[in-house]
C-alpha cells in the first residue's frame, strides 16, 4: 500500500520531496488539486468537499494505507470532520493526518512567533488554537510539578521559560498571524522575483519586535524559503514544513507501527528501483506549465505528471 499526499495545488510536492529523501523505500502518490487552486478564499463547505474527494481518491484509486494533507487550509478547516466523520463510516483502517499541527508543535518551543498563512488558515485561527493547546499541557505538567496554583502562577509571573523534569524548556508562546493571500498563485506561477515585494509586506510586522520564530503556514510558501530568510533578521527563525514533516511522520510511524506495516517497500534491486527510491507518482487536476518544470526539477526527467478527474 502506498503513502498519499494532498495539496489544493503544488505547494505540496515541496513537502513530499523532503519525505520521498528521508524515507525512500516507501511508494508515494501525489494529488495536486491544481485545477481548483488555491483553497485559501474558499467556503468551510467546499474545502471540505475537496478535501473529501481527494482523500476518497487516494484510498480507492490509489490504495493509499494513509493520506498526509499537505494543505493547511485544509488541515485547518476539513481535516478534524474528515478524521471523526468521514474515517470511521467509509475507511475506518486508514488514517489522515496534517501538517498543521506538527508545525504547531514547533512554533510552541519558542516564546514569540508570527505566522504567514492563507486567509482561510488564518481566519480558522487553528494555528492558534493548537498552540493554545499546547501551552495548556505545559501547564499543566507545571502544576504537577510544582504541586499548587500559586507556585504556578508565581513561575509564570517572574519568566516565559520554565524546566520540567525532564529538563526540557516550556514556553508560553505568544502568537501573531498575517494572511499572505497572494504568495499561493506566485508559488504556483514559479514566481519569486515578483513575490519579493509581497514577501517584505507580509513579513513587515514580524520585523525588529523580537520574534524568535517565523512560521511558514502553507505548504506554498517554502518556494520562496531563500528570499524570506533574505528579507527576516538573522536571528528569527524559520519554521519551514518540508523541514519538519518527514521528521515527524517517522515518528508517527514509530507510534503506529500497524500503518507502517501495511506499507510497500523498496528493498531488492530491481529494474525500476531508481524511479521507486527517488521519485513519487504525481497526480493532477490540471496540468500547467510549472507542473512539469517542478516534477521534472524536483522528482527527475521520467516523472511525468498524470492528470485527473475528482
Amino acid at each position: 500500500m502506498r503513502i498519499g499526499i494532498f495539496d489544493s495545488g503544488l505547494g505540496g510536492l515541496i513537502v513530499t520531496k523532503a519525505i520521498k529523501k528521508a524515507m525512500p523505500a516507501y511508494d508515494y502518490v501525489y494529488l495536486g488539486d491544481t485545477k481548483r487552486v488555491p483553497y485559501g478564499n474558499r467556503s468551510h463547505e467546499t474545502v471540505f468537499e475537496f478535501t473529501r474527494q481527494a482523500v476518497d481518491y487516494l484510498f480507492t484509486k490509489e490504495n493509499c494505507a494513509i493520506v498526509i494533507v499537505a494543505c493547511n487550509t485544509a488541515s485547518a478547516r476539513a481535516l478534524r470532520q474528515i478524521q471523526q466523520e468521514y474515517l470511521p463510516k467509509n475507511f475506518p483502517d486508514r488514517k489522515v493526518i496534517g501538517v498543521l499541527i506538527p508545525t504547531a508543535e514547533e512554533c510552541a518551543k519558542h516564546n514569540k512567533v508570527g505566522i504567514i498563512g492563507t486567509n482561510g488558515t488564518v481566519a480558522s485561527g487553528t494555528f492558534v488554537h493548537e498552540i493554545e493547546k499546547l501551552n495548556l499541557k505545559a501547564k499543566q505538567d507545571l502544576l504537577l510539578f510544582h504541586g499548587s496554583h500559586s507556585n504556578l502562577n508565581m513561575v509564570y509571573q517572574r519568566s516565559t521559560a520554565y524546566a520540567t523534569k525532564s529538563t526540557n524548556p516550556v514556553l508560553l508562546t505568544k502568537v501573531f498571524q498575517n494572511p499572505a493571500p497572494m504568495l499561493v498563485p506566485l508559488a504556483e506561477e514559479g514566481e519569486k522575483v515578483r513575490a519579493v515585494p509581497f514577501l517584505k509586506e507580509y513579513l513587515k510586522p514580524f520585523m525588529n519586535k523580537k520574534f524568535d520564530a517565523v512560521a511558514l503556514g502553507c505548504t506554498h510558501y517554502p518556494f520562496f524559503k531563500t528570499e524570506i530568510r533574505k528579507i527576516l533578521d538573522k536571528n528569527i527563525n524559520v519554521i519551514s514544513q518540508d523541514e519538519i514533516v518527514p521528521k515527524k511522520l517517522k515518528e508517527y510511524f514509530t507510534k503506529h507501527p500497524e500503518i507502517e506495516k501495511k506499507l510497500t517497500k523498496f528493498t531488492k534491486q530491481t529494474p525500476n528501483q531508481s524511479k521507486a527510491r527517488y521519485g513519487a507518482r504525481i497526480l493532477v487536476t490540471d496540468i500547467t506549465p510549472n507542473v512539469i518544470k517542478l516534477t521534472t526539477k524536483w522528482f527527475g526527467k521520467d516523472t511525468k505528471p498524470e492528470l485527473i478527474n475528482l
